[in-house]
């Protein structure tokens, strides 16, 4: 069993003056965060926290959730991170399919947690002002972590449509961390800054690279492009993890203008990056570094740096030194340029999903995660990402599966079978919509069908257009080929990219 100390009391050891963390007005060293979550770890034992215990976080982007991730790693406790977009609904099955012993939610949404049914009566839901006001109780600093414990958990759709929760070890934390500083270099006077939701592993990632490399963070609530561009043009950042719809915000605020000299990296997921915006930055001299992850890789496993932008138009780049992948092709590797499943290795691959044995054997076989992705590499071997897990629409760096919002149309009684594609968007990348067969077509108009869906699907998985027809396209087998449907939209007839 490897063994690391654990990362906040190191990292306070070692640089204690450091600034860890600046928001709005605020600035905090390593020494003072850690001293904060030490405090706040006793606050939470006594609220009845104990190690090994599941602890579900729904808050937004702040200081105050930093300290209390750390706060509940020196206890042992595993972090269960939701989205804040997610209904009540939604976010009911995540805790009990994580059997959280509490949800910890800033003060601005608890009334609305308790008062929906899912939560009506609940003692799980504590609001951060009601554990800031207890004394703490006495308990013992977890000083060291194990590797291959976990640490959080955080849910991402399935193919079927039912949340699964990917568990993150330290290690996986500790080797994504490694593997970006190997790819992207390690400056002292480094700065990241943080803008994307620390729920997603993204932000998450960003907050251990923090700790783990002593970097400062300067975090943002959400991301609003005037104000991330203001502090990327004063604030003496070097690198911003963003999408593309966020880049596109930020050239436009750049206008003829160009980044300091500081700010070294864009790193940027979500799927490829158009060559229309790739060129604007190569003007602007800005350095574009796309890259291909996931929540089971704990962040990016492969990235494509600004020296192959151009050249690799299209490519997510080559696996980080850590890792390894591979094309499959019926039970064998892929010779260059053949499409196949992209599967990865790596010291910061999950070890499978929490509670979840058989989707856990289907997709790690011998080490090897088999991500549902299709892609190829070249003869040079870059990889080239051909469709996210087959289905999936990305929407505003979003994960949306169509097979959990067929399931909710469904549900409803005057559907008799739906399906969901994504279509480009200009804004979002893409956008879902939806096919249904039904009778009663008046029904699907008015407000209450609308509200069916709204109260069940948080609201960047909505379909923002609906399209009645008589049958939906399906093989022999019954399966519904959901790349068909986007030929029956209107002015897209002929276009099969999804």
């Amino acid at each position: 069993m490897t063994v690391l100390p654990n990362f906040l009391m190191k990292r306070a050891a070692l640089t204690p003056d450091r600034i860890a963390l600046e928001m709005e007005d605020r600035r905090m060293t390593f020494l003072e965060l850690y001293s904060n979550s030490l405090t706040l770890s006793g606050k939470l034992v006594e609220l009845g926290v104990k190690r090994g215990d599941r602890i579900s976080i729904f808050m937004p982007n702040s200081i105050e959730l930093v300290e209390l991730l750390f706060a509940l790693k020196n206890i042992g406790a595993i972090t269960v991170l939701h989205n804040l977009r997610l209904t009540s609904k939604e976010l009911s099955y995540q805790v009990e399919d994580a059997a959280s012993q509490f949800i910890l939610v800033d003060d601005e949404r608890e009334p609305g947690l308790k008062k929906s049914k899912e939560f009506l009566g609940t003692q799980k839901v504590v609001p951060f002002s009601k554990l800031l006001r207890l004394k703490g109780s006495e308990w013992t600093l977890v000083e060291e972590f194990s590797l291959d414990e976990i640490d959080t958990i955080m849910y991402t759709s399935g193919t079927t449509g039912f949340p699964k929760g990917v568990k993150q070890s330290y290690g996986n934390h500790f080797w994504s961390a490694t593997g970006s500083a190997l790819n992207m270099g390690l400056h002292e006077e480094d700065c990241w800054l943080l803008s994307v939701p620390i729920f997603h592993i993204s932000g998450l990632s960003i907050l251990m690279r923090s700790v783990i490399y002593g970097m400062r963070v300067i975090i943002h609530r959400r991301f609003e492009a005037e104000a991330v561009h203001k502090d990327l043009m004063e604030r003496q950042v070097s690198i911003v993890s963003v999408v593309t719809t966020m880049l596109s915000g930020l050239l436009e605020q750049l206008g003829s203008r160009s980044y300091p000299p500081s700010f070294r990296c864009m790193l940027v997921g979500g799927g490829p990056v158009p060559r229309s915006i790739l060129e604007e930055c190569m003007r602007k001299s800005i350095p574009v570094y796309q890259t291909y992850g996931m929540t089971e890789t704990c962040s990016q496993i492969v990235t494509l740096s600004p020296d192959f932008s151009m050249s690799k138009i299209g490519s997510a780049g080559k696996p980080l030194f850590p890792c390894q992948l591979k094309i499959m092709l019926d039970g064998a590797e892929a010779e260059p340029k053949e499409t196949g499943e992209i599967i990865v290795k790596g010291p910061n691959v999950t070890a499978g999903y929490y509670n979840r044995e058989e989707s856990t054997y289907e997709a790690i076989k011998d080490g090897w995660l088999y991500t549902g992705d299709l892609g190829f590499v070249d003869e040079d071997g870059f990889l080239f990402v051909v469709d996210r897990r087959s289905d999936l629409i990305i929407s505003g760096g979003e994960n949306v599966y169509p097979a959990e919002i067929e399931a909710i149309l469904v549900s409803h009684p005057s559907i008799k079978d739906a399906g969901v594609t994504g279509i480009p968007d200009d804004r979002w990348g893409q956008v879902p919509v939806a096919f249904v067969v039904t009778d009663r077509k008046e029904e699907l108009l008015e407000e209450s069908f609308l509200s069916f869906v709204r109260e069940r699907l948080a609201g960047y998985k909505v379909p923002k257009q609906l399209y009645v027809v008589e049958c939906l396209p399906r093989n022999a087998s019954n399966k519904l080929m959901r790349r068909e449907l986007v030929k029956m939209v209107p002015g897209l007839e002929g276009n099969d990219e999804n």
